[in-house]
């Protein structure tokens, strides 16, 4: 076997003339089943004619069938993991000699692990303070909030307008449409153009206004557009906040009094800091092992993450309502775009299957059965019919390596070596919801 570069090989390969005699003989007696020949009945056509009459594809068919045999053979023999399809670069096919051919193929990499315990990782405990749990709280607040017409005057601050909106101009495609939209005026989270041209109104009046968004506007369709909207005010409202007390607290689920409200927003809190905390250092964890790993990686490999970024591109565009038919995604040109990040991802991806092959890490039929019936209920489908389906599709297996890979980035994050985040020098330690990854 030659080692061409990074995971691409080459064999030399033989098929003796025997081997290639029994295939043909084989072969034409396959097609003699098959052909009519003028003066014999259907498969009564003498094996000689039909060998010498259909010599040329007979040789070729049994060459075909054979050379994949015989690489498959060969690989068995080496011992070789084989990823992708092969490529048959020479072919030497003399009559009444062997077959000789040269195969060009890539093998799984040789994953040498280095120490992966005691990875350094920025990480500091979260914690959830008083001031924490009254936000939270405020926001419940606000989200229970009343609204009480009022009698029709100029608008003022703290008033909330009921507007519509529509866009004029600056916006390709569909114009858009906002009915009844509530605009608290005064309030930080509006937008400071909308205040000021809000503010004055009276109901029923109507004017056109426009606004410039900012690059990093949540919604992608406005960032950095400057659209001019025709702007209707409908009525006024006074927003009215539920009083923190008791009944507030049963109102918002099985709870008795605040205190109990607050414990368990507090328990909430840090069960969602804890999970981002670890998330961020496992992220840093992860691509630490890439960096501690630098082996070649199969072009088979690369595609198919590609390919599967691509898919999952095009399956959040559909959930988005997107005609997916009228995206232009050219695979070479996004292969070239994250080729680097790709290699990257799959060497994490092996090197992790390699950890937890040798820390026995997999995951259980336990929880697999509890995947199953999460995704069940979801979709509100009997679980039977779930688990049948996943594993004809596959998603079985992808859900077992995904509860594999978590297994064994937390088996990595219990056992790496915990640093306290650092600022620039003179300052604090990071919050640790702040970590990069």
């Amino acid at each position: 076997m030659a080692l061409i570069e990074g995971c691409k090989h080459q064999l030399e390969i033989t098929i003796p003339v025997d081997a290639l005699e029994k295939e043909t003989e084989r072969v034409a007696e396959t097609l003699r089943a098959k052909v009519n020949l003028p003066g014999f009945r259907p498969g009564k056509a003498p094996l000689s004619m039909i060998r010498q009459r259909f010599a040329t594809s007979i040789r070729q068919d049994a060459i075909d069938k054979l050379l994949p045999k015989f690489f498959h053979d060969r690989v068995h023999e080496e011992h070789l993991h084989v990823v992708g399809q092969p490529s048959i670069v020479e072919l030497d096919d003399k009559a009444g000699e062997p077959v000789r051919f040269k195969a060009e193929f890539e093998v799984a990499p040789e994953v040498e692990l280095q120490d992966y315990r005691g990875i350094p990782v920025p990480y500091r405990e979260p914690v959830v303070t008083d001031q924490d749990v009254e936000e939270r709280i405020e926001a419940l607040r606000q989200r229970k909030a009343d609204f009480v017409n009022l009698d029709p005057r100029p608008a003022a601050a703290p008033d909330v307008a009921v507007v519509d909106m529509h866009s004029v101009n600056g916006l390709e495609g569909e114009p858009m449409h906002a009915h009844d939209l509530q605009v608290e005026l005064g309030s930080p989270n509006t937008l400071p153009v909308l205040n000021e041209q809000i503010l004055g109104m009276s109901p029923g009046e109507e004017k056109n206004i426009t606004i410039e968004y900012p690059e990093n506007y949540g919604q992608e369709r406005l960032a950095g557009k400057t659209v001019e909207f025709h702007l209707e005010l409908k009525s006024l409202q006074k927003k009215e906040l539920p009083e923190v007390n008791d009944e507030f607290a049963k109102d918002l689920g099985d709870f008795q009094t605040v205190e109990e409200l607050r414990d368990a927003l507090r328990k909430n809190m840090m069960r969602e800091r804890e999970m981002a905390s670890q998330r961020a250092a496992k992220d840093v964890i992860a691509r630490k092992l890439g960096e501690m790993h630098t082996f070649p990686v199969p072009e088979a490999f690369i595609d198919r993450q590609v390919e599967g970024t691509i898919e999952r591109f095009v399956a959040e565009q559909a959930s988005r309502g997107m005609d997916v038919k009228k995206l232009q995604i050219d695979p070479k040109r996004v292969k070239e775009a994250m080729r680097d990040s790709a290699i990257k991802e799959v060497r994490t991806t092996l090197v992790l299957e390699k950890i937890s092959e040798r820390e026995s890490i997999y995951a259980t039929k336990e929880e697999l059965d509890a995947e199953v019936q999460r995704f069940a209920k979801q979709e509100r489908e009997p679980v039977a019919a779930v688990r049948k389906r996943f594993e004809e599709n596959g998603t079985t297996n992808r859900i077992a390596n995904a509860i594999r890979t978590e297994k064994t980035l937390s088996f990595l994050f219990e056992n790496a070596r915990k640093e306290a985040p650092v600022d620039e020098p003179g300052t604090q330690a990071a919050d640790p919801d702040q970590i990069e990854a």
